[in-house]
């Protein structure tokens, strides 16, 4: 889901909209009571506009603020109006979400990776108690969640919304029973069963003669055969979007087979295919020949890709490894996908090196990649990297403050997350290493110190240490705390002489300025 209130612009100051929802969500007690069940609700009816009060919802699951707590202000059906409702990777309980959410007429709810406590039947049986919303319900994102449930009553199903055009199942443990179930919408659209559990595609024939979009990226377990597959999906004629990508690299060969065969999915102008082998150029044309209203190819991780026609610079959007524009191109439209996000980081930063001219663009490309994937080494090894090429020497002077805080926050967390991981502290120090980002941008430099000083304490590369002496003795000089915080970080033992002397240089300097 999109929100608009977002700003994306991060050469420009934060537009004041943003800034009074984020004042508000981070100071939401100030501005309410609590009921007898803990939950808030503000002290006076304030009228917000319907499409305020989404952004405001959004503003605090984005920023970790939403529980069970604070969830309660949106109780209030008359003065907070939700419409499009995103909770994702919220903390709130089953109770509270029906308590709060499931009396608004929705139109959306995203609902990805939200805590374990509320499950799928947890949401399905909030909203079943909501007549309107069985019907007004369009849109539905699941992504994550969890199919167990202590009970789970045989009509909390999803053919109880029967307003419902586009659902997303990704990465949920979902069967052919439930695919059953799905399959009776009588509106539904757009379905993506990707990592799913499903066996058979069967069912979807029921979906035939409106689908428009289907998802099938990393279908596991599968028990059927590629002519079996293809007989399905061949008989999808107002299909637009296919996505059967895969980046587990399976040795199957439908992608293969799909692309040989002529007069299949008539309508489509989308058709992703990343990942999968025994896709050539040649036979990708033929496909996009047969069919001229094509506008995106994903080819990213196949041996495809590399011939003009493929290039991704006209109307053919293409996802690929081959140039610049294919690589964003897949950074872009891949950014929830670990495996392909580690594959076009790795190719990016073969380009990087030779960027003489500062691109923002690409940087905000890696900065939401590491960002989606924090506990990733590879994707956080590989996006560290990038950083480096794009920021380093003059080129740090041309970027955006806000995005380099961003991005200098992220350096940050994955040197706490990895804190063993010789070359990812190599790669972050370096990044840090810019008078610019040192000096200019705003990020947390308590633990930058912390962060610096304990890799001194832990590692006795010569070079590496003089560099991280020289980002201590910047972060002294502006960081205010007192000389006990840092004797926790005094090397013990067999520490380095170049590790004692960065402890007592950067003690002086806590001295002189004042710590």
């Amino acid at each position: 889901m999109a929100y608009n209130f977002i700003n994306t612009d991060d050469a420009s100051p934060e537009s004041l909209t943003d800034l009074c929802l984020t004042c508000v969500s981070q100071n939401l007690e100030c501005f309410c009571v609590k009921r007898p069940d803990g939950s808030l609700c503000f002290r006076e009816a304030v009228l917000f506009p319907q499409e305020l009060a989404d952004q405001l919802l959004a503003k605090m699951a984005t920023e970790g603020l939403l529980n069970d707590s604070t969830v309660g202000v949106f109780r209030n059906c008359e003065y907070l109006r939700l419409r499009r409702a995103c909770i994702r990777t919220a903390r709130i309980s089953a109770e509270a979400f029906q308590k709060a959410l499931c009396p608004h007429r929705l139109l959306e709810l995203d609902a990805s990776r939200v805590n374990a406590d509320l499950t799928i039947p947890d949401i399905l049986q909030g909203l079943a108690t909501n007549r309107h919303c069985q019907k007004s319900l369009q849109r539905l994102f699941l992504t994550g969640l969890t199919m167990s449930s202590l009970e789970e009553p045989i009509w909390y199903r999803f053919s109880s919304l029967q307003g419902l055009r586009s659902l997303s199942l990704a990465n949920v443990d979902f069967y052919h029973s439930g695919l059953v179930d799905v399959c009776s919408l009588p509106r539904l659209e757009s379905l993506d069963l990707s990592n799913t559990s499903i066996t058979n595609l069967t069912p979807l024939l029921g979906l035939k003669e409106r689908l428009r979009s289907l998802t099938l990226y990393q279908i596991k377990r599968l028990e059927m055969s590629t002519s079996q597959i293809l007989e399905i999906l061949g008989q999808f004629n107002v299909l637009q979007h296919l996505d059967i990508s895969d980046d587990k690299q399976f040795t199957s060969d439908v992608a293969r087979q799909l692309l040989e065969q002529t007069g299949i999915l008539p309508a489509l102008i989308s058709l992703d295919v990343s990942g999968r082998k025994q896709v050539t150029d040649a036979a990708v044309k033929a496909f996009v020949d047969e069919r001229p209203g094509m506008a995106f190819v994903g080819l990213l991780a196949t041996d495809a890709g590399f011939s003009d026609f493929l290039s991704g610079e006209g109307n053919l959007k293409v996802a690929g490894e081959a140039n610049e524009t294919q690589i964003c191109e897949a950074l872009r439209r891949y950014s929830e996908r670990e495996g392909f996000v580690r594959e076009a980081l790795f190719h990016l930063f073969s380009l990087t090196h030779v960027m003489e001219k500062p691109r923002h663009d690409i940087l905000k490309l890696v900065v939401v990649g590491m960002k989606n994937h924090p506990a990733t080494l590879n994707v956080q090894l590989a996006g560290s990297a990038c950083v480096f090429n794009l920021t380093k020497q003059d080129l740090a002077a041309g970027m955006p403050v806000r995005l380099l805080s961003t991005v200098t926050q992220l350096l940050l967390e994955a040197m706490k997350t990895f804190p063993n991981h010789q070359q990812l502290q190599k790669n972050c120090l370096l990044s840090l290493c810019s008078d610019r980002i040192l000096q200019e941008v705003p990020f947390n430099r308590f633990e930058a110190a912390k962060l610096v000083m304990q890799w001194l304490c832990n590692h006795e590369d010569q070079n590496m240490q003089r560099m991280a002496v020289a980002i201590i003795s910047i972060l002294a000089a502006k960081v205010d705390f007192y000389i006990s915080d840092i004797k926790m970080f005094r090397p013990l033992g067999s520490s380095t002489d170049l590790s004692q002397s960065a402890f007592n240089h950067l003690q002086c300097r806590w001295l002189i300025t004042g710590g």
